[in-house]
């Protein structure tokens, strides 16, 4: 679904993150971060008509789960064109997170749980977005139709606005009602 959406707003030309030689990803709130993988390939696979793809990608994962972060460090390893750190933070305070850079390429939140702490997610998101370059994307999912729209209405609030936004019929459901894996997934950049 990711490469489908992505992919998507890629050939609308919202992506522009070919033809550099390192892509940047934070995924905040990561967890084990069982995306790293998929993410990292499918930035490191973009390319602009008739250009390369990027040399490398470097995903960084922060969460405030140690737990989860050393299973993610003990399964995910730098090299052949990919970095991966690692590291606990609240993401609600990444203004204050010294070993971050000040601006990545892509933004991910996978599975935001606005329902449990509206507030506190709107903070995450604004701390997110204040890391997103200019021209960066910011990719997110969601386990919940609803949740999905209070989400991209929060980002819009903030300066962002929705490239694509897709429901995954491959979506896997989950034992509650109305919830699934990656339900929906959207692209979003700043507002131009």
């Amino acid at each position: 679904m990711l490469e489908r959406t992505v992919g998507r707003a890629a050939v609308l030309g919202e992506v522009p993150l070919a033809d550099r030689s390192e892509v940047s990803i934070l995924d905040v709130a990561c967890g084990a971060c069982d995306e790293a993988e998929t993410l990292s390939e499918f930035f490191r696979s973009l390319r602009s008509p008739g250009g390369s793809p990027p040399a490398s990608t470097l995903l960084v994962g922060t969460d405030v789960r140690e737990r989860e972060l050393d299973e993610a460090k003990a399964r995910f390893r730098s090299g052949e064109g990919r970095a991966f750190e690692f590291f606990k933070g609240d993401a609600s305070r990444l203004d204050g997170h010294r070993e971050l850079r000040d601006a990545f390429d892509v933004l991910f939140f996978r599975h935001q749980n606005l329902y449990h702490g509206r507030a506190l997610w709107e903070r995450i998101f604004e701390q997110g977005l204040s890391r997103l370059k200019e021209d960066g994307v910011l990719v997110i999912t969601s386990y919940f139709d609803r949740e999905h729209a209070l989400a991209l209405q929060a980002f819009e609030k903030l300066g962002a606005e929705v490239v694509v936004t897709e429901r995954n019929p491959e979506s896997r459901k989950l034992i509650t009602p109305g919830k699934s894996v990656d339900r929906h997934v959207a692209v979003l950049r700043k507002k131009r």
